[in-house]
């Protein structure tokens, strides 16, 4: 006749006459519970899914239990002093059971975007520093060999708007309307999408033939003369008490480079690789400590560590903009139709 093993994280049915040392793969220790984490205090594994914490693959062998363990000992609660049948000991006081429980904490009010912002703090690693001394030695031997930006369009050239796949092919491609995405590349948790239209798809030769969602003229020529503005991939993730943001931008410049932000609102500005310019501003899901946050400048990528003000996991990175409040166009146009409507009844 089987039986139910008692081990945590079993909870199978075994027999209790075939019941093999290496049986049962169980939880020796206990679950913990820290900072939205759920996992179990004998190995590392942290989770922030309660479902994905239940499926946790134990990480010890040993045999199957089919010993129930024992519930808790409720604490007798009658008057303290008593003594019990004859006993000579006097009954625990019920308020040495009492355990004050941690008052719930209240929701943070949004604070208003245009409170004062600071600049974070910055960490530059050594794998940068060690390519920004290469880079100044390349620009140093070819600062003679600059060519001139000011001749005329090749033939072939590509539109710089993102998104675009059009080429120059002479003065009558000026005329040709250019469809582009205005926002930048999101990559986040397998999908990839553009922020101004936010179709999404896992499938990254499907994200590039994507059409663009805004209209306007071809770009052939640079923005700037020094610095070609660029929409530059980033990702980014979330802990418990922080949100990451990744911005994959090589050999970033500290000098130029910076990120403000206050509780609600991030200022991102990035110049990379000598002459690429990158720049975002993002109104934050959630609610940061600014003081507590700083970014992490490496040789490959920038990651914005920003600190939680509560720890509550974020839907989203920016929080969407308002709806429109409705128009007295649309107004009047429903006070009109339902006039109509009154005389049709008539």
């Amino acid at each position: 006749m089987s039986a139910l093993c008692y081990n945590k994280g079993c909870g199978q049915r075994f027999d209790p006459d075939n019941n093999p040392d290496d049986g049962c793969t169980y939880h020796p220790g206990i679950p913990v519970f820290h900072d939205a984490l759920k996992g179990w205090s004998c190995c590392k594994r942290r989770t922030t899914d309660f479902s994905d914490f239940l499926s946790i693959a134990g990480c010890t062998k040993g045999a199957h239990n089919k010993e129930k363990p024992p519930e808790p000992v409720k604490p007798d609660v009658t008057s303290s002093g008593e003594k019990k049948d004859g006993g000579d000991e006097p009954k625990p006081k019920f308020s040495e059971y009492i355990i004050s429980a941690p008052k719930p904490q209240e929701a943070i009010c949004r604070p208003s975007a245009d409170e004062p912002v600071v600049r974070l703090q910055h960490k530059v690693s050594s794998s940068l520093k060690q390519a920004l001394e290469k880079l100044k030695l390349t620009d140093n031997s070819n600062a003679l060999k600059q060519e001139d930006d000011g001749a005329e369009v090749k033939i072939g050239t590509s539109c710089k708007n993102g998104g675009c796949t059009k080429s120059y092919n002479g003065p009558a491609s000026d005329s040709d309307e250019c469809f582009f995405h205005s926002g930048f590349p999101i990559f986040h948790e397998g999908m990839k999408y553009w922020s101004c239209c936010k179709k999404k798809t896992s499938d990254f030769n499907a994200f590039l033939s994507q059409a663009g969602c805004t209209k306007g003229q071809h770009l052939w020529r640079k923005k700037d003369e020094g610095k070609k503005v660029v929409p530059c991939r980033f990702d980014w993730h979330q802990t418990g008490s922080q949100v990451i943001i990744s911005i994959y931008a090589k050999n970033a410049v500290p000098e130029l480079s910076y990120v403000d932000a206050n509780s609600t609102t991030l200022h991102i500005h990035v110049v990379f690789e000598g002459e690429k310019e990158f720049e975002q501003k993002i109104s934050l899901w959630g609610v940061i400590n600014a003081s507590q946050s700083a970014v992490n400048m490496m040789a490959a990528k920038i990651e914005v560590a920003m600190r939680k003000s509560e720890a509550m996991s974020w839907a989203r990175l920016d929080l969407p903009p308002p709806l429109a409040a409705p128009t007295r166009d649309h107004e009047r146009k429903g006070e009109n139709d339902s006039d109509s409507n009154d005389e049709e009844n008539e």
